[in-house]
């Protein structure tokens, strides 16, 4: 049989490992958390920064996350989906529905994520193009689909 102060350091020893391993999945969340935060403060500081850079090459702002709807069918099923692009804008008599990109990998088009939710905007909006602001880039990209 164990003597009492073995038992007690034993109870002791795994008090503590419960108590780390609840500290550190905490502390995990809080670092996921902040991480969300921090992306998506740099996003809406994109976006504001896109709105500048646009009215800088001629573009009139329209609107600022405007809705958008379209129906898909599949078989017997029919599926609202709605979305938000982050502006509407025109140029030149012109009207384009602008996708603003922050990060190294999002302004790609070999981003796949980023292809797909292009072509639902082109479909989505009732627009004669699409626009792909990499604004860490500094770059406006006109987007055309062969369909």
């Amino acid at each position: 049989m164990a003597s009492e102060p073995t038992l007690w350091f034993v109870v002791l020893l795994l008090a503590g490992l419960l108590v780390s391993v609840l500290l550190h999945g905490w502390w995990q969340k809080v670092r996921r958390r902040r991480k969300i935060h921090r992306r998506i403060r740099h996003a809406q500081a994109g976006e504001r920064e896109a709105e500048i850079l646009l009215r800088d090459h001629g573009y009139t702002i329209e609107a600022v996350q405007p809705p958008a709807q379209y129906t898909l069918y599949c078989d017997d099923e029919t599926f609202e989906v709605k979305l938000r692009a982050d502006l509407l804008v025109v140029r030149g008599g012109e009207r384009f529905v602008v996708d603003v990109k922050t990060g190294e990998q999002a302004p790609r088009l070999s981003t796949a994520a980023t292809r797909r939710q292009l072509l639902e905007y082109g479909v989505a909006y009732d627009v004669d193009g699409i626009l792909l602001v990499d604004i860490d880039n500094n770059l406006i990209r006109r987007i055309r689909f062969s369909l």
